[in-house]
C-alpha cells in the first residue's frame, strides 16, 4: 500500500486559477521523495491537500488507504518557519502540543508525553532549550522545536516544507543527517530548494510547476529546466546520477 496516492487532483484558492492541476502522485512507505519546483509552483499547495487542510476541486486523495483527514493522525508537518511576534510560551510547551492527538484536548500530560517530547528535543539536540522561551530562540532553534513537536506524536509520516531555510549550513548538514536516521523507520516527504544538499539521502524527486513535471528515482535534466523556465545544470547542484535522467523518457517512476 501508498502512504500517499493522488489521482488527477487539481486544488488551490480560486477555481479559475488552481495552483496546482491534474497531479497524479505515489509515494511509498520509507520512501525519501524531495519535492521541488519554483517559487508559486504548487509545493505547500501540495502538501496542505495531502493533508487534507485543502479540498482539492477535483481528483482523489488518500493517505494510508483512508481520507486526508482520517490519515493525518499518523502525519507530523513542520510548515514553512514564519518570524512571529513575542509570544510567551516555553520550548517545552510548543513541543507538548505535538502529543494532543493522543492525550485529546482535555486530559493532562502524562509523564509519558514530557518524556517523548524531551526525547525529540535530545534527538534535535536541542534539549537545553526545553525550560526557554519560543521569543528568545534564533531562528534556526525555532525550527528545530517546530520538528521536535512534530516528532513527538509518533508520525509514519513526515512533511516537511523547506525546514532548513532559517538553519546554518553547519546545523543543516546535521539536520539532513538526523532525517536520514528517521527514514529506516518513518516516511518523509520535503519541499526544497536545495537538491544537492540532500542528495545522499533523498530515494525519489517530485518536479512540480502546477503540473507534475517528472516523478520517481530519476530526473531529467530538461525536465527541471522546463518546470522553472531557465536553464538548470542538475551536476552543478550536486544531485547524484541515481536520481538524473538524460531525456524525458528516464523521468518517470
Amino acid at each position: 500500500m501508498n502512504v500517499i496516492e493522488l489521482l488527477d487532483v487539481t486544488a488551490g484558492y480560486a477555481a479559475h486559477h488552481p495552483a496546482i492541476e491534474n497531479v497524479s502522485l505515489s509515494v511509498k512507505k520509507n520512501d525519501f521523495m524531495a519535492v521541488i519546483g519554483p517559487n508559486g509552483g504548487g509545493k505547500t499547495t501540495l502538501l496542505k491537500v495531502i493533508l487534507g487542510l485543502l479540498i482539492p476541486f477535483s481528483g482523489t486523495v488518500k493517505v494510508f488507504g483512508q481520507s486526508p483527514e482520517k490519515g493525518r493522525k499518523l502525519v507530523g508537518y513542520v510548515p514553512q518557519f514564519v518570524p512571529s511576534r513575542s509570544f510567551p510560551i516555553t520550548v517545552m510547551d510548543v513541543v507538548l502540543m505535538g502529543r494532543l492527538g493522543s492525550t485529546g484536548l482535555i486530559r493532562r500530560y502524562s509523564s509519558t508525553d514530557r518524556h517523548r517530547a524531551l526525547e525529540m528535543l535530545e534527538l534535535l539536540g536541542a534539549d537545553n532549550l526545553a525550560g526557554k522561551r519560543m521569543d528568545e530562540l534564533s531562528g534556526g532553534q525555532k525550527q528545530r522545536v517546530l520538528i521536535a513537536r512534530a516528532l513527538s506524536g509518533e508520525p509514519e509520516l513526515l512533511l516537511l516544507d523547506e525546514p532548513a531555510a532559517s538553519v546554518d549550513a553547519e546545523g543543516q548538514q546535521s539536520f539532513y543527517n538526523i532525517l536520514a536516521e528517521l527514514n529506516s523507520r518513518i516516511t518523509v516527504v520535503m519541499v526544497t530548494h536545495d537538491v544537492g544538499a540532500i542528495s545522499s539521502h533523498v530515494r525519489s524527486i517530485a518536479c512540480i510547476n502546477r503540473q507534475l513535471k517528472s516523478h520517481g528515482d530519476t530526473l531529467s535534466t530538461a525536465d527541471v529546466t522546463e518546470a522553472y523556465g531557465c536553464p538548470f545544470e542538475l551536476i552543478s547542484h550536486g544531485v547524484p546520477h541515481r536520481v538524473l535522467g538524460k531525456g524525458k523518457d528516464s523521468t518517470h517512476g
